[in-house]
C-alpha cells in the first residue's frame, strides 16, 4: 500500500519516462505512446485532485499550493486537448509537445519538492492514511471517463 506521495511520484517516473519514448519516437510510433501518456496524465490529474488536493486545500495553510497547483493542471489540460487535436507528423505537433514537457516537467518537480513539503508540514499522516490506494482507485476510474470528460467540456 503505497502512500499518496510515492503513488504520485511513481506516476510522475512513468510520465517523464513516457515524455522521454515520445520525444525519441518516430512519427509513425508516436500515437500510441501519446495516447497512453495522454490517458494517464488526464486520469491522474483528475484523480490527485480529488483525493490528495481536496485535503490540502482543507487546510488554511494549504490552499495556495493546491490551488496553484490545480491551476497548472488546467493550463496543462488545456495544451493536452490542443495538442491531441493536431496531426501526429506536423511540425506543430512537435513544437507543442516540447511546450509541453517543459510545462509539465516544472510541474512535476515543483508538486514533488514544494508541494509536498507544504502538505507534509500541513496535513498530520494519520489524516491520509491510505490516500495512496484512494488515489489509484479514482485514477482507475477517471480513466474511463476522459471520453465523457472531455465531450462536456467542448460542450461548454
Amino acid at each position: 500500500m503505497p502512500n499518496i506521495y510515492d503513488a504520485i511520484k511513481s506516476d510522475h517516473d512513468n510520465h517523464r519516462a513516457l515524455l522521454k519514448k515520445i520525444k525519441d519516437s518516430k512519427a509513425q510510433d508516436r500515437g500510441a505512446l501519446w495516447r497512453s501518456f495522454y490517458e494517464d496524465v488526464k486520469s491522474h490529474a483528475a484523480a490527485e485532485e480529488e483525493t490528495f488536493y481536496s485535503k490540502l486545500i482543507s487546510k488554511t495553510w494549504g490552499q495556495d499550493a493546491a490551488r496553484h497547483s490545480v491551476h497548472e493542471h488546467q493550463q496543462l489540460d488545456d495544451l493536452l486537448e490542443e495538442i491531441n487535436a493536431l496531426k501526429l507528423t506536423s511540425d506543430l505537433w512537435m513544437k507543442k509537445f516540447d511546450q509541453l514537457v517543459h510545462d509539465y516537467e516544472h510541474h512535476m518537480d515543483e508538486e514533488e519538492n514544494e508541494v509536498f513539503a507544504r502538505a507534509r508540514e500541513t496535513i498530520d499522516e494519520s489524516e491520509i492514511e491510505g490516500f495512496g490506494d484512494k488515489f489509484q482507485s479514482r485514477k482507475k476510474k477517471e480513466r474511463d471517463l476522459i471520453a465523457d470528460k472531455r465531450e462536456d467540456s467542448l460542450e461548454d
